[in-house]
């Protein structure tokens, strides 16, 4: 497993984390969990040499964590475990807003930490801003609970570039994680060069862009699948996107690797500062994903990939309306 360096820590930690979103939430309702696999899976990925795990209190509403928890009682070497919080959601799983408050900061750690079964979290983070509240009071309280001995690194979510240099001046930050990939290249122009001239790690969600990019799309969405109200996989767009994708699976095919392993080895690739998380919850996926560990992009075939997937070639919002898809 290669390994990098996260932020200006001092820490090491594996080029690849496993994301675990979807072991809970977002791709399936609560009837269709399979939390056997689930737990084999971070298991394997603990085993294959992973040492990050992201989750967030609100996958699963509490479920996710929960998961982690009982993961984590029988590892002696426990991962760093980056956690994101903030999200309200309904008992139906409704998006209700997001509460950045200095108060409900403290409070939503000391559910995480009773969830996860630890004492310290060792990255924590916003999910989104809360536009109520000051950036700087949020990030100020997460700083709060590392001096408190709490949480060990601030953490940020899906911050643009004047965002992530006002949370850098309240208190250091060591991650930004974000959606990056070659179907979403938004970071590329102002984000991530701020990013590195403050020496913050860029923890890479969605590097398959939730499964386009796997060149195994299953378009039968199960019932709880936000996909099934994505833009990016709705109609006349879906159908575009996956003819690039069959462009991918050709490039793969001269690797002698798989469209998803390309994926994921592009967003390697783009730096020894990036953390690429691979979010799955199958041990077989996540055998194909941690191959891309090996892969090695050729010049010629990054240029080949960043030309077929220029800024803006895969189309549709990343996101539906979720106030659309829990009820």
């Amino acid at each position: 497993m290669q390994h990098r360096n996260l932020g200006q820590t001092g820490k090491r930690v594996s080029a690849l984390g496993l994301g675990l979103m979807g072991m809970s939430d977002f791709y399936r309702s609560k009837a269709n969990r399979d939390d056997t696999e689930s737990l084999a899976t971070i298991d394997a990925a603990l085993d294959a040499g992973i040492n990050l795990v992201n989750t967030g209190d609100f996958y699963g509403i509490g479920h996710n964590e929960m998961l982690l928890g009982q993961a984590l009682k029988t590892r002696v070497d426990k991962p760093m475990v980056s956690v994101k919080f903030g999200a309200l959601r309904s008992p139906r799983g409704d998006f209700l807003g997001f509460d950045g408050r200095p108060a409900a900061v403290k409070n939503f750690a000391a559910h995480s930490l009773q969830r996860l079964g630890l004492d310290v979290i060792d990255i924590y983070q916003p999910a989104r801003i809360d536009p109520n509240v000051p950036l700087e009071d949020t990030v100020g309280a997460v700083g709060e609970l590392i001096q408190m001995g709490y949480v060990r690194y601030l953490g940020v979510s899906e911050m643009n570039a004047a965002q992530l240099r006002r949370a850098h001046a309240v208190h250091p930050v060591t991650a930004l994680e974000i959606e990056y990939s070659l179907a979403t290249r938004m970071i590329e122009p102002e984000i991530l060069p701020v990013a590195r001239e403050l020496g913050i790690s860029v923890m890479a969600y969605g590097a398959l862009s939730r499964g386009l990019l796997s060149g195994k799309l299953d378009t039968n969405f199960v019932p709880g699948d936000f996909r099934a109200h994505s833009p990016r996989f709705q109609g006349e767009n879906l159908k575009q996107n996956l003819d690039r994708v069959e462009a991918l699976r050709a490039i793969a095919e001269r690797l002698n690797a798989t469209p998803a392993q390309v994926a994921i080895g592009w967003v390697m690739a783009q730096g020894q500062d990036i953390i690429t998380l691979i979010g799955t919850s199958k041990r077989s996926r996540l055998t194909e994903n941690l191959a891309a560990n090996e892969l090695q992009l050729g010049v010629e075939t990054l240029s080949e990939l960043n030309n077929l997937f220029a800024p803006g070639a895969i189309i549709g919002d990343r996101y539906p309306d979720m106030r659309n898809v829990a009820g």
